[in-house]
């Protein structure tokens, strides 16, 4: 049982430790830091690195992006030290208007500029660990920002995982019509505006209740309780299932999608027809019936079996870049 999920209860991620235990505990050294933007935005860094002696050589680099509405800590934070455990670097930030990092709440009008953060951070971190394999893994809105990130910088990635990415959105929570019809409209008026219409995506993520429960006492959950987006973020958004529906062609990194069957957030089709149309000759799909979507609020067992795949893949193309 490698994954900390087991460890968790529904008050908190660490479960009866503290925050510094739980880290003392899987021998995860944890650095906390804030980066200044070109916006001149704070933005929220972290980073995870495994107790090794002089000895020991990392085995690569993981940048990882999470979710609308999520942060990189609290429920996050657990698939971080898995992976660090793993003998890797892991970096994450927090997006802007999520976690610790300033801007309004949710608010993301403008994606780029989200890149640009995570390209600033990873580059700097990759810059003080050169030499070895560099992966990205992105969950949800975090999946479609590392496959943004990976067009920016075709030949700088090892690889690409993706968890229950945002290559399209489901039926079930875009706008009914004719709000979506009047999306740029709201978006240019009232940027901010909520789309109450909207179904948060929250009450679709999680499978078992008690994670459901968890995922809602994060320290931070206050700043976007109701897991609406904004009329600027959700045009955003739209506009980002377009682009990378004609841009993933481009796409050549060795890649690995994992997907909930039964993910009603961003439905698995996407995800297979993203999959289909990338040009990688290293790529592999996983879609894992009845999973939704988020695979941390799955069982504890499926968890473990889903994740475990994910750290021998990332593994596996680890070993083969320090074979060279």
């Amino acid at each position: 049982m490698f994954h900390p999920i087991h460890q968790a209860n529904e008050n908190s991620p660490y479960g009866t430790l503290t925050r510094q235990e739980f880290h003392v505990k899987h021998r995860v050294q944890n650095h906390q830091s804030f980066m200044l933007n070109n916006r001149n935005m704070k933005i929220f860094t972290q980073s995870w690195r495994p107790e090794v002696d002089e000895s020991t050589r990392l085995r690569g680099f993981v940048g990882m992006i999470h979710g609308y509405t999520a942060e990189s800590s609290w429920l996050f934070e657990l698939s971080a030290v898995a992976i660090a455990k793993s003998g890797f670097l892991v970096s994450a930030l927090d997006l802007q208007g999520h976690g610790f990092s300033e801007g309004y709440p949710g608010h993301i009008p403008n994606i780029q500029h989200v890149v640009e953060d995570c390209i600033q951070f990873f580059d700097s971190v990759r810059a003080e660990n050169p030499g070895i394999p560099a992966f990205l893994y992105g969950e949800s809105l975090g999946g479609a920002i590392a496959i943004l990130l990976s067009l920016r910088q075709k030949k700088e990635w090892s690889g690409l995982i993706l968890h229950g990415a945002m290559c399209g959105v489901s039926k079930s929570i875009k706008p009914i019509w004719p709000i979506e019809m009047l999306l740029p409209v709201a978006a240019c008026i009232a940027p901010k505006w909520k789309i109450v219409i909207t179904r948060p995506p929250e009450s679709m993520s999680y499978k078992e209740a008690w994670k459901q429960k968890l995922a809602a006492k994060s320290p931070n959950r206050g700043r976007l309780a109701s897991g609406k987006p904004l009329a600027a973020t959700a045009l955003e958004f739209l506009r980002v299932c377009e682009y990378i529906e004609k841009n993933c062609h481009e796409i050549e990194v060795p890649l690995m999608v994992v997907h909930g069957g039964e993910d009603r957030v961003c439905e698995a089709k996407s995800a297979q027809q993203f999959y289909e149309m990338v040009s990688s000759k290293d790529k592999s799909l996983e879609i894992v019936k009845g999973m939704w979507h988020m695979l941390i609020g799955e069982s504890n067992e499926t968890v473990e079996l889903v994740f475990g795949n994910i750290i021998s893949w990332i593994c596996n193309r680890a070993a083969k870049y320090n074979q060279h």
